[in-house]
């Protein structure tokens, strides 16, 4: 049961806000002033804290701060009188979700309840998932809320250890490199050098050059000897990127490496003994390649000892705000409070099919960062492009109306209104495939039964 501590130092605000909040099925300890509300902050964890600004001996905004030391992840709501609403705004800055004004109405209360809930639970969920891959795979910077990514990072922890040879597959901007780090960082050769080049950034006689290093004079410009990427990786890990891009004279080059532990520089004639683990990564088809003849057959082999596929964005979209919040926490820093992202908001960013898969995932977080005030990241703050692309329905039925383009029959709407009205139309389909179970329709949309009614078009409406 989700846990509310209620704190002001008038006996009749308290006695009204602890009914209402009771009657919503909370459970709620109303504290008498500040020092109360601080000998409870030290004894019992709580998910939200509901405190009014102007306190005496210690303000809402003293006990804000104190509160954060003792329970980071607590969501704070404060209520202030409309003269005082600057402080509320420094409170915010400080690290309160979201503010009230006296008199406040009952309905707007209780919305900002249930959004201050949904963000804490959404962020304590993500905490909890990097804690759990952290401690288990010692993963940092992987999300992995789908079970596809859940699978990929069990591969990683049993191929890690080993030395075997990892070939890496999936759309280009899914992460690859994510998890090429992710097997060097778990393997026996953490400690060393870990070595990475995209072999399509490169022509063939530079890319050569990088590789396998050169002696002086094997061509113009060549002024000294120089150590190869593979020398500078003896002992770690080469992440060979775009792999497929290599030419045929290359790749035969590359294959006697991985067969005979040794190189030989460009103009070279001695045998240098390298100990390096090769992971490579291709966002074409291989085995395409090597039917069109542009890939070696025996070099795939080679390679592909342990193959692994990452799926791309479109397909997990249990990932997307896990790593939304994942790219926000990077954005902002590991001490400043995230920004609030709006239901519409969150509505397009899990309808676009992010063609770009991570990568432009992230790339939309920052532009979102850029956009934003007073921390809330709404459906403006995105690319236009994203909001434009994001799957929005064309259907016949539906709460929406009659047939026909769906953006035609809102024509005149606002973006906002748009997206509420959409959103509606999807909880009715849930509850519909339940047969009008709600409480299974919010289970299946991720949501509290309290946020589903919330969002429910008003029947008298």
């Amino acid at each position: 049961m989700v846990k509310i501590l209620l704190v002001d130092d008038e006996p009749s605000i308290l006695s009204v806000l602890n009914t209402l909040l009771k009657g919503q099925g909370f459970e709620v300890l109303p504290a008498m002033g500040a020092e109360k509300a601080l000998e409870l902050l030290r004894t019992e964890a709580f998910d939200l804290m509901i405190t009014d600004v102007r306190m005496q001996p210690i303000d809402g905004l003293e006990l804000l701060k104190k509160a954060k030391s003792l329970q980071p992840s607590l969501a704070v709501i404060m209520i202030t009188a409309f003269g005082s609403v600057e402080s509320a705004v420094e409170a915010m800055k400080v690290g309160a979700y979201d503010y009230v004004t006296k008199p406040f109405k009952v309905d707007e209360l209780m919305i900002t309840v249930q959004r201050a809930l949904e963000y804490r639970r959404a962020i304590s969920e993500n905490q909890e998932l990097k804690a759990q891959l952290q401690a288990r795979y010692g993963f940092e910077n992987m999300v992995a809320e789908s079970a596809a990514m859940r699978k990929i990072c069990h591969m990683i922890q049993r191929v890690a250890p080993t030395d075997q040879t990892v070939l890496i597959g999936g759309e280009s901007g899914v992460g690859k490199e994510v998890i090429a780090k992710a097997i060097h960082a778990n393997s026996v050769r953490s400690g060393r050098n870990y070595v990475p080049i995209n072999c399509a950034a490169l022509p063939e006689p530079l890319l050569e050059s990088e590789l396998f290093g050169h002696v002086k004079g094997s061509f113009t410009g060549a002024s000294s000897d120089k150590e190869g990427l593979f020398e500078t990786a003896d002992g770690g890990t080469i992440f060979l990127d775009e792999i497929g891009s290599m030419t045929l004279n290359l790749q035969g080059k590359l294959l006697r490496i991985l067969q005979e532990r040794e190189l030989r520089r460009v103009g070279g004639t001695k045998q240098i003994p390298v100990d390096v683990r090769v992971i490579a990564a291709s966002n074409e088809d291989l085995e395409g390649l090597i039917a069109a003849g542009k890939f070696r057959e025996d070099l795939f082999y080679r390679l592909s000892v342990i193959p692994m596929t990452i799926p791309p964005l479109r397909e997990r979209p249990d990932d997307v705000l896990p790593l939304v919040f994942h790219f926000l926490r990077l954005v902002v820093g590991a001490q400043e409070p995230l920004p609030e992202i709006t239901p519409e908001a969150q509505i397009v960013l899990e309808g676009y099919s992010w063609p770009g898969n991570v990568r432009e995932l992230e790339n939309a977080v920052r532009h979102a960062c850029t956009f934003a005030d007073e921390g809330k990241i709404t459906v403006e703050d995105l690319p236009a492009k994203i909001v434009q692309r994001s799957g929005v329905p064309r259907t016949g039925s539906g709460a929406s109306g009659g047939g026909g383009d769906v953006c035609a029959v809102h024509a005149g709407k606002s973006l906002r209104g748009f997206l509420r009205e959409i959103e509606k139309d999807f909880i009715l389909h849930a509850i519909r495939r339940h047969q009008g179970d709600k409480d299974k329709a919010a289970k299946e949309l991720k949501v509290s039964l309290a946020t589903l009614y919330r969002k429910l078009p008003d029947p008298a409406g």
